[in-house]
C-alpha cells in the first residue's frame, strides 16, 4: 500500500471521528475545538497564504487565523466534505502525502484522546508510512533538545537519532507513538523513555515540534 493510499484510509477515519465529535468537541490543541481544527486543516492543505503562519507564526498568524475564519463560516459539515475529498493535485506531490499522513494522523489523536481515547490498534501500512514520516522530520522536531542527545526505537528494533550528542536518551514505542512525541504530544504519548538521568531530564524539559 502506497502512501498516498494509506493517507486517504487516515483521512477518511480523520473526517469520521471529526462528524461523531461535533464542532464543539475538545482537542488537544490548546484553545482549539474541533472547528477550529478542521478549518485549520482545510487552509494548510487549500491556502499557501496560511503556510506562514502555520510554520513561522508572528505577524504571519493573523492571516492564517482569518483564513480559518473564513473557512469555518462555510458551516462545519461543509469543512468535512471538503476535506474528506483529499488534498488538491499540487499537494500530493513527492513526499506531501506522507506530510500529509502524519499532519492527519496528529491530528486525528488530538481529537481522539482529547476525549479519552487510547492508542488504536497497529496497523503495519501506516506504521511503516509514519516511521517514514519521522525519520524524515526527527532532527527538525527535536532541535530543541539541550545538552543531551536522543534516539528513537521501535519494539521491533528500528532506530534513528534525532539529537546527536551525550549523554543520550532513547524514547521507545510504536511509530504512531513516537510520532506523536515528536510533534509536541508529551503528555499523552505512549512511550518509554531511558537513559542517564541528565539525558532523561533534557528531552523531558524539551519543546518538541516544529
Amino acid at each position: 500500500m502506497t502512501d498516498r493510499s494509506v493517507q486517504r484510509n487516515e483521512r477518511a477515519a480523520l473526517c469520521d471521528t471529526l462528524a461523531s465529535a461535533g464542532p464543539d468537541a475538545p482537542t488537544l490543541c490548546e484553545g482549539w475545538v474541533t472547528t477550529d481544527l478542521a478549518a485549520h486543516l482545510l487552509v494548510r492543505e487549500r491556502n499557501p497564504l496560511a503556510l506562514p503562519g502555520i510554520v513561522a507564526g508572528g505577524p504571519f498568524a493573523a492571516i492564517t487565523r482569518r483564513l480559518m475564519g473564513r473557512a469555518a463560516r462555510r458551516g462545519y459539515s461543509a469543512v468535512i466534505d471538503r476535506l474528506r475529498a483529499g488534498p488538491p493535485p499540487w499537494n500530493q506531490v513527492g513526499p506531501m502525502s506522507t506530510v500529509n499522513l502524519v499532519e492527519d494522523f496528529v491530528h486525528h489523536e488530538d481529537v481522539r484522546r482529547a476525549a479519552g481515547a487510547g492508542p488504536r490498534p497497529p496497523d503495519p501500512a501506516r506504521d511503516d508510512a509514519l516511521w517514514r514520516g519521522l525519520r524524515a522530520a526527527a532532527r527538525l522536531q527535536g532541535r530543541r533538545v539541550r545538552g543531551a542527545g536522543l534516539e528513537v526505537a521501535t519494539p521491533d528494533a528500528r532506530r534513528r537519532t534525532v539529537r546527536r550528542g551525550e549523554p543520550r536518551a532513547t524514547l521507545t514505542g510504536p511509530p504512531g507513538e513516537l510520532v506523536l512525541y515528536l510533534n509536541g504530544r508529551t503528555s499523552v504519548a505512549e512511550v518509554e523513555l531511558d537513559g542517564p538521568p541528565e539525558a532523561v531530564d533534557a528531552v523531558r524539559s524539551a519543546r518538541f515540534g516544529v
